[in-house]
Parts: structure tokens; sequence; C-alpha cells
């Protein structure tokens, strides 16, 4: 029997409605049981626990966050679960939604009245992801100086915390595009292209040719900087070491590898593992 007590998520903000649906799921069972969730970009997640932030559950947008800045003094086991792809996401009144396809986008992004944003890669993985798809694209579509100019048109009020935040302003007609996670694009009911496999990040099969993308980002320490290598885009969870109710955490992270977690994950579009 779990005491009443209160479990503490610290989550990627991309996993915000699988989280929330399994957290309802283990209320369901344990009633006498409050849970507190925090959602930020997956590199602002794992800087805070660093920093000394005690939570039970953390769940980031990318595994290799657990090596780089968490192992092993905060973090001795994680458990990768689930896999997704970059998309460009969009709605009904995005200009040029009407004529954009897997052929043309950047043509479309790079039309003057045409806005289009990502995350920030020191804050959230899917900040760096994009960049690698921008270079991948560049390669993959023989247009020389792309990345350039498509980091160029991306104006720094355009690059937001979180993917989350960037979906809302799509959604809400701030923005006409956004490189999101499919995920984060089905939790808002945004329409999205869907890009060629050989630079969306998506299929293990393709890991070589996403490894020919590198991207230099901020490091553990102030004013140290790291080369990240691209990579098949995965999610994987934690109970960190100073977590105050182990048993509570261990209890949500079953929900979430179990069966039902996984229905959750594939709802969301996710492929859980």
């Amino acid at each position: 029997m779990i005491n009443q007590r209160t479990l503490n998520i610290l989550h990627a903000g991309a996993l915000r409605k699988p989280v929330v649906e399994c957290a309802k799921l283990l209320q369901e069972a344990h009633p006498e049981v409050d849970i507190s969730m925090e959602t930020y970009g997956s590199r602002a997640c794992a800087r805070q626990v660093r920093e000394g932030k005690v939570v039970d559950i953390l769940a980031l947008a990318d595994p290799m966050l657990f090596e780089e800045l968490l192992g092993p003094d905060y973090v001795d086991k994680y458990y990768i679960f689930a896999n997704d792809q970059i998309v460009l996401a969009y709605n009904e009144f995005s200009r040029g939604n009407g004529e954009i396809n897997s052929h043309n986008w950047y043509d479309i992004l790079l039309r003057e009245d045409v806005t289009f944003g990502r995350s920030n890669q020191n804050l959230d993985p899917c900040g760096y992801r994009t960049l690698m798809v921008w270079q991948l694209a560049e390669q993959y579509y023989q247009q020389e100086g792309l990345l350039g100019k498509l980091d160029s048109k991306c104006n720094k009020e355009w690059i937001y915390p979180k993917s989350y935040d960037l979906a809302s302003d799509v959604l809400v007609g701030k923005l006409d595009y956004a490189f999101e996670y499919l995920c984060v694009a089905n939790q808002f009911g945004l329409k999205h292209l869907t890009l060629p496999e050989k630079i969306n990040l998506s299929n293990p099969a393709n890991a070589l040719d996403y490894g020919q993308a590198t991207v230099s980002l901020q490091g553990k320490n102030s004013g140290e900087m790291i080369t990240i290598v691209g990579a098949p885009i995965e999610f994987a969870i934690a109970i960190p070491k100073n977590s105050e109710n182990p048993e509570l955490a261990q209890a949500f992270l079953d929900l979430m590898l179990g069966k039902k977690g996984q229905q959750l994950l594939e709802d969301c579009g996710l492929i859980p593992y």
C-alpha cells in the first residue's frame, strides 16, 4: 500500500499528454497520491536536476542527456521507451499550406511573407534536431547553403524554449510553420508535413545517414561547448537518485512502460518500444 505522498514529475514538453494520462491512471489506482508535474525543454530539465532539484520521475526527449549531463551522479539507470520523428507542423491558415509538399517545403519557408520557428537547441532536443534536419536536407535536396538560409530566416523571436510552446503559437496563428515532433503536432491537432525518412531522424536503419549531422551546444559547465551527433529520435525516463518517493516513482514507471502506457504513447503518435 502506498501512503499519501506527492509524486514530483519533471518532463519534456513533448511528453505532456502521455505523462498526464499516465498520471491519471496512477491516481485512479492510488487516489491518496498527489501528483505535481513541471515541464521544460529536456536540456533545461536535466540542468535543473544537476543544480539540485528533487524529483521522482524525469522523462526526457533524448536518452543522450542522461549520459551527457546526469550519469552516473544523478541517474544510474534509464529506460528508452519510444521513437518519434521531426515533422513540419502548420494550421489551415498557414501561408502556402495549400501547395507545400516534401519537395518544395524549404522554398515555401523562405518566402518573405512566411514565418516559421523552432525550439532553442541549448534548452530543447527538438531544437538541435531541427538544425540537424536542415543540415541533412541541404545534402538530400542538393541545395547548397540551405542550412544557412533557413537559419538566417528563423529570427530569434521565432526560437522558443520548448517545442510545446512552439506548437501553441502555430495553433493560434502567430507562426505559419514549426519544426516539431509528430507527437506534439498530434497533441495539438495540427496539420503536418512528413519529411523524407533520410532526414526526419525517425528510422534507426538510417542512423549512419543521421550521424553526418552535428550541432555544437553548451556543455555541462559555463563556457564549455560540446558536439552532438545526429541519431534516431528516442525518448527516455528515469527515477533520479535523489527521489524522495522511489516506490511511488516505480509504480509510475511500471505504468508508463507497461501495456497501458504503451497504448497512451501510441495514441499520441509515438512508437513505443
